[in-house]
């Protein structure tokens, strides 16, 4: 099994790489140096995530001239956020992170999510009572103003991060450049093979975040499943001498997904990249298939009337209404 996938620009992007989510200024820094001291070529960032400048001074440790690693041997993806899907934005969006990270190029852009929120410099911009301010630019639009990226040479692909099938399929339509990867939650739990199908079919490479189930989400309800703690799980990662971790991402690895957990541990951060000697018995990856649930961990939500509800599912571009 290679340590890499082909995408449809002929790139080789590494399957596992580390994921920078919820790691807080202070700590990436140091994650993302452990990562590239112990083998990891693919750095997974976002403009929302807060800690691009600190991502940026590790990368600037350890790639370009006279350092350690060129910068083509490190693939390096962010996103552009959701109050800056305004077509006159995306450029001032991307070079934002780009002078965040320290980079002339990024290897990927992803638009983070198909829904837009009202442009300007708050991140979450809301109303007195809490909702946040929509707006109705549509995401085609937002998408032929990243083509224009790939034109200038800022980035080398683009592609899409939490797009259900259809709207994957309306952006494919009408792009010039191609969709390269779709960016979705998937672990056991939600193992997205419906999504996983189709976005294969059309040449759309899937990319896991939260692949181990996100067990520090911030809202996780007391109660609620962990999947690292799920002892079918154990009793697999005893049986091939690996942790749950490993076998999670084995098993995505083995599915020709590419996964980006996230971790500010090196002893962990070095586990994860563990995973390319051995190989899960084909019923064991059938076993894993059974743990789905369809359950997503990763969709914000409000209170309402005392019921937690997905925070934005009136917005006309909200992904999750349909099945996948």
């Amino acid at each position: 099994m290679s340590a890499f996938v082909t995408l449809s620009t002929g790139q080789r992007m590494p399957v596992v790489g580390l994921g920078t989510w919820k790691s807080s200024p202070g700590q990436v820094k140091q994650a993302v140096l452990a990562a590239l001291d112990c083998g990891y070529r693919h750095i997974d960032c976002a403009a929302a995530y807060s800690n691009e400048q600190e991502v940026g001074e590790a990368l600037s440790l350890r790639v370009g001239p006279g350092k350690a690693l060129s910068r083509e041997e490190v693939f390096v993806t962010s996103k552009l956020w959701n109050t800056k899907h305004e077509p006159e934005d995306v450029e001032e969006a991307c070079r934002t992170s780009l002078a965040h990270l320290g980079l002339s190029y990024l290897d990927l852009y992803l638009m983070h999510w198909p829904m837009a929120f009202q442009r300007g410099k708050e991140l979450m911009p809301r109303r007195e009572d809490g909702s946040i301010c929509y707006s109705n630019t549509h995401y085609r639009d937002t998408w032929a103003a990243m083509e224009n990226l790939v034109d200038m040479g800022l980035v080398r692909a683009i592609g899409l991060s939490n797009f259900n099938a259809r709207q994957t399929d309306d952006i494919k339509s009408m792009a010039r450049h191609k969709p390269v990867v779709n960016q979705v939650e998937c672990h056991p739990y939600m193992s997205q093979a419906d999504l996983l199908t189709h976005c294969r079919s059309v040449g759309v490479c899937v990319t896991a975040y939260s692949p181990l189930g996100s067990g520090d989400r911030p809202w996780a309800s007391p109660g609620e499943p962990t999947l690292l703690q799920d002892p079918r799980l154990g009793a697999l990662a005893q049986k091939y001498e690996k942790t749950p971790a490993q076998v999670i991402l084995r098993w995505h690895v083995q599915r020709g997904v590419v996964c980006i957990p996230k971790s500010v541990t090196p002893s962990r951060i070095q586990q994860n990249l563990q995973v390319f000697d051995f190989s899960l018995l084909e019923d064991d990856i059938k076993l894993i298939e059974t743990f789905n649930r369809n359950e997503r961990f990763i969709v914000p939500a409000v209170e309402r009337d005392g019921k937690r509800v997905w925070r934005d599912a009136e917005h006309p571009h909200f992904p999750f209404h349909d099945s996948y």
